[in-house]
This record gives C-alpha cells, structure tokens and sequence, in this order.
C-alpha cells in the first residue's frame, strides 16, 4: 500500500514539474520569438462599450484604432484609422484605412477593372500602427 502510494506521489510530481516546465518553455519562446504573428490577448482592443462611451482610444502615433461600429456607429464617432482585422492564419490586428479602401478609380472604365482585380495583400499591423504582424487579404 505505501509503495504504491509513493509511487503515485511521484508520478504526480513529474506529471506537476512536466507541465510547469512547458508553460515556462513556452513563454520564453514567446517572448524571444521572431515570427509575426499575435493572439487577440496580446492586442488591444477597445470594447464597443468604451467606444460608444469615450470614442475611439489613440494610439502613441496619433491613430484611432478599434473594430468597426457597423450599425452601432451613430456617425460623430466616425471610423478608426486602423481597424480590427482577421489576416491569413488567423491572426488578429488592425489594417490601416487608407489600405482597406485601396485605390479609389477615377472613371467608370477604372471602376470595372478594379471590380476585376485579383486579390491584393496589406499589413496587418499591431495597435501601434507601425510593427507588422501578418498580412491582410482583400478579395478572392
């Protein structure tokens, strides 16, 4: 009865130092790993409570940032500049505005061939607007 009692004790224990070992692993590879990439926990990203309430928050640079308000977005508070988005591999981040909206055409001829265009690629970037973090794609 004891042996197997101290033999349990010591499988727990190994099993204990085993997973805190890999959760140490694992943030230290976080932390010094250069790949692009983020989880949403590792982003800001206001709520829209705390938009509609305050509005958009600003980033060191001077942007808004935030998801869009769709339907809830009551037009004084406008659209961020960067913007809650979803790039390749599921990473989450913000696309600047002026790269959602792409070139804007100037003719109805211009128009069709955007219409036709093949699916293009933008930064995704993280809340400071300038570190980017994965890419976005538009169409397709």
């Amino acid at each position: 009865m004891r042996k197997n009692l101290f033999v349990l004790i010591v499988i727990l224990l190994l099993l204990l130092v085993g997973c805190s070992q890999q959760e140490t692993l694992t943030k230290g590879a976080d932390n010094n790993s250069n790949h692009i990439g983020k989880n949403a926990s590792d982003l800001v990203i206001p709520s829209k409570e705390s938009i509609l309430e305050e509005g958009y928050p600003t980033n060191e640079n001077g942007q808004t940032y935030g998801p869009d308000m769709g339907d809830l977005n009551l037009g004084e508070i406008g659209e961020p500049t960067l913007m809650l988005a979803e790039g390749e591999n599921g990473t989450i981040g913000y696309v600047k505005k002026e790269d959602l909206n792409g070139p804007q055409p100037k003719t109805p001829k211009e128009a069709v061939k955007l219409n036709e265009a093949k699916p293009r690629e933008i930064p995704l970037y993280d809340v400071d607007g300038e570190t980017v973090i994965g890419k976005f794609i538009i169409g397709g």
